[in-house]
This record gives structure tokens, C-alpha cells and sequence, in this order.
């Protein structure tokens, strides 16, 4: 199994790594049940400590973090500089909060005393994506420790020197030997580290077969997983629109992390009345895009993650094409450069009933489709297995009811754009997976809610 560093601008092997023998990882596994006995018992502030020390090495080193993850997948600069400073906010927010989340709540019954109890469970497994490399893991992590549980990370493989830096970032800051190890496996490795009874739980970030795959090697133990797949979120722009708003975001939306991002707007779905406008409008904005060296500040397209991704992308387009889709700008990967470059696309008229209207397109590639009114658009964006976030536009306070309560979606942002925020739960719904992460909700899906009753 190949762990390496290959910079996706270039197509260098920067650096390669051996993966980890079986004996290795049984050590790692002995390390992080070890651990576990010694620091479930450890204190809430001790841990808040910790973790303020961790989001301290995090602002404080940023543009290093920021560097790796630029180097390992492509990520624009400032985005990675961004990202190495919402985990810092993260790990605030969980040192600050998790002691009161995870408070004993008292429940009036026919007992003297009766309450609930909230326990860790003990290793939890993170298999974790390449795409926001640091973020992933630490919006996993900082709720995890906190509510004393160990984490064992299995991070994408072309993102090996940031599943290291993090490791180093939590012992650094002060946690124990073993209560954070970075495991530099294969994805074979999975099925056998569930199946070890020291593992209580896993999560996942990532796609839909890689989902399928953990949850069955957890279902065959019984074990808990959180699931955070695929998403071809809806992006609805409604007659009485804030039209200007909408592009900009709506351009934002889409090169999110060059395109590369579970909650990207995927799939423009556009009023009739003011289509015509939108399209011209966004087109605009594609144009002025600035593809180029990610490393660079002033670029706003960087190159896809991996030569595997470019071409399934490129494929994808060339479907939608077939299917009878016209291509508005783009529609092809870059030649004139290194690296794993794809130009910015807008793809009109995909018949709303092809199966690739039913994917998930991961790049920098925009579907625009026309409706008539918001009963036609809300039918067409919950048309698809997905349901992880969506983002809708409309000054009318009944239109905005109506797509809060009838979009089938973990999020729905009127008049915004679908982000993650510590302050609130993050998950999706049908094939965009279950449970939650962030806020109260995530810290709860790792504990063992444990019933008292005294009398």
C-alpha cells in the first residue's frame, strides 16, 4: 500500500512512508487501551488545558500546517491557513464547553434520585478524508478527548505528513502517551482493527462505498459508527432573490476547496424568471477565476487532489454532455501545466431525470438546471439519495418556511452558504450517512448515556 506525499500541482513524490506492520499496530492498539484507564479518569479542566494548548500550537504555527496541506493536496494557501485556524476554534470551543455538555442531568422519577450519566466508551477509530485534512480530525477529536475517550486515526494516504503533524500537535500539547496515535495503514486494515474488542466505535469521513465499508465491519461487532458521506447539495435561487448576493456566494460555494468539498453548492437550481440573468451573472464569475499554483495567495483555483480524481471528474462531464447537457465554460482538464489541473465548469440543460443528474460531482463543476416555481425546485433538489446540506435564496418569509421544512438535508442555509460551525450539529440524512458532529449533539455520539436511579 502506497503512503506518500505526491504534490498534486506537480505530480512529484515529495516523500514516501512505510505502511505499519501488523505488530506495529497491535503495539499502538495496546498503547491507546493503556492509555484509556488512565485518562478517562482525568479531569475536565485537565483536558480543557490540554486542548486550549493544542489550539495554541495551531494559530501559533498555522502557515507551517498550512503548508503541509497545501503540499499534500492542493488546498489554495489561504484556505489552508483558514483551516489550521477553525480547528484552533474548535478545540476552544470543546475546552470551554464540554465540561457543562457532559454534566450529569437530573431527571425527576419515583426514585430518591435519579439522573442521567455521561461515561466515554473508550478507543474510537477515525478513518478520516484528504480533503480538509486537518479540520476532519479535529472536529472528531476535540469532542472525543474531551469527553475522555482515545482516538486512533486511519488518515487518507496521500495526506501522511498531516496525519503525523497532528499527532504531534495533541502530544505537544500536553495529552498522555497513546491517547492520540496516528495509524499510517491501508484501508484493508480497517475491517481488523474494528473487529479488535479494544476499538468501542468508529467515525467516517468520506465516500459513500468507503461508508458502506465501515459500517459493516462495524455492524458484524456491534459497534457504533457516525457516518459523514457524499453530497450533491442544491443551491436554489428563487424569483425575489438577492440575485447579487446569490452569484457571489454562489461562486464560493462551488470552488470551495478547489471544488473538492462534501457540502459544496453542486447543483444550481435556478427560478425560470431570473435564470437567464443568474447564468450570465455566474458565468462571469467563472471566468474571472484565477487557476494556478495553490501555494500562491491570489489564486482561487488550486489543482484536484489526485490524478484519480481528475479523471473520474473528466468522465463524469463527458456523461453529462452525453446525457445532453451543454457546456457553458471548461469542461476539460488543463494541459498546458503540470499537475492534477481541471478548468472551471458550467454545465446547462442535464435532463433533471439522467443518472448522472443523480451524482455527486467532486471538482470544480457547476450543474445549472431551470424551474418554474419553488414546488418544482424543492421536488428536484430532494430527487437525489443525498441529503447532507442545502443552500436557498428568497426574500419571501413563507418560501422560506417551506424550504426549511420540506428540503430533505442534514442543513439548510437560506440566504448563505452551507458551512460547518462548532456551535452546531453537522450530518447528513439518506445516503449522505448518520449521527452528527459538533455542538452538543457531537460530543454525545461517543459516551455511553448511562441511566441512574437511586432509591
Amino acid at each position: 500500500m502506497a503512503i506518500a506525499t505526491i504534490n498534486p500541482a506537480t505530480g512529484e513524490t515529495l516523500k514516501t512512508f512505510e505502511s505499519l506492520s501488523d505488530t506495529e499496530i497491535a503495539a499502538k492498539l495496546d498503547l491507546a487501551g493503556q492509555a484509556f484507564e488512565h485518562y478517562r479518569k482525568t479531569s475536565f479542566q485537565q483536558r480543557s488545558q490540554w486542548l486550549q494548548k493544542a489550539a495554541d500550537i495551531l494559530e501559533q504555527e498555522k502557515a507551517e500546517f498550512a503548508k503541509v496541506m497545501t503540499l499534500e493536496m492542493g488546498k489554495t494557501l489561504k484556505a489552508a491557513i483558514a483551516e489550521a485556524e477553525k480547528c484552533a476554534l474548535v478545540c476552544r470551543y470543546y475546552a470551554e464547553h464540554a465540561a457543562s455538555f457532559l454534566a450529569d442531568v437530573a431527571v425527576k422519577t419515583d426514585a430518591s434520585k435519579s439522573f442521567v450519566r455521561y461515561q466515554p466508551l473508550g478507543v474510537i477509530l477515525a478513518v478520516m478524508p484528504w480533503n480538509f485534512p486537518f479540520w476532519q480530525v479535529f472536529r472528531f477529536a476535540a469532542p472525543a478527548l474531551m469527553a475522555g475517550n482515545v482516538g486512533l486515526l486511519k488518515h487518507a494516504s496521500n495526506v501522511p505528513q498531516c496525519a503525523l503533524a497532528i499527532e504531534d500537535i495533541f502530544l505537544r500539547a500536553g495529552f498522555p502517551s497513546g491517547v492520540f496515535q496516528t495509524l499510517l495503514i491501508g484501508a484493508a486494515k480497517v475491517a481488523d482493527l474494528m473487529a479488535d474488542d479494544r476499538v468501542k466505535a468508529a467515525t467516517l469521513t468520506g465516500s459513500e462505498p468507503a461508508g458502506i465499508s465501515l459500517a459493516v465491519a462495524a455492524g458484524k461487532q456491534i459497534k457504533k459508527t457516525v457516518l459523514e458521506l457524499g453530497g450533491s447539495d442544491p443551491f436554489i435561487v428563487l424569483e425575489s432573490a438577492d440575485l447579487t448576493a446569490a452569484v457571489v456566494t454562489a461562486t464560493t460555494a462551488r470552488m470551495l476547496n478547489n471544488g473538492q468539498s462534501c457540502i459544496a453548492a453542486k447543483r444550481f437550481i435556478v427560478a425560470e424568471a431570473i435564470a437567464d440573468k443568474f447564468e450570465k451573472l455566474l458565468l462571469d464569475k467563472f471566468l474571472a477565476l484565477k487557476v494556478g499554483d495553490p501555494m500562491q495567495l491570489d489564486t482561487d483555483l488550486g489543482p484536484l487532489a489526485t490524478p484519480g480524481i481528475l479523471q473520474d471528474l473528466d468522465q463524469q462531464v463527458q456523461a453529462a454532455v452525453k446525457s445532453g447537457g451543454k457546456v457553458l465554460t471548461g469542461g476539460h482538464a488543463i494541459s498546458d501545466r503540470p499537475g492534477n489541473y481541471y478548468a472551471p465548469t458550467m454545465i446547462a440543460d442535464i435532463p433533471q431525470d439522467s443518472a448522472i443528474a443523480q451524482e455527486e460531482f467532486f471538482g470544480p463543476v457547476a450543474l445549472l438546471f431551470r424551474v418554474p416555481d419553488i414546488d418544482a425546485a424543492i421536488k428536484l433538489a430532494n430527487s437525489i439519495p443525498f441529503g447532507l446540506g442545502a443552500s436557498a435564496w428568497t426574500t419571501n418569509d413563507q418560501e422560506c418556511d417551506r424550504l426549511v421544512e420540506e428540503i430533505e438535508a442534514g442543513a439548510v442555509f437560506i440566504n448563505g452558504m452551507v458551512k460547518s460551525d462548532p456551535r452546531l450539529p453537522f450530518g447528513g440524512i439518506k445516503r449522505s450517512g448518520y449521527g452528527r458532529e459538533l455542538s452538543i449533539q457531537g460530543i454525545h455520539e461517543f459516551v455511553n448515556v448511562k441511566t441512574v436511579w437511586v432509591k
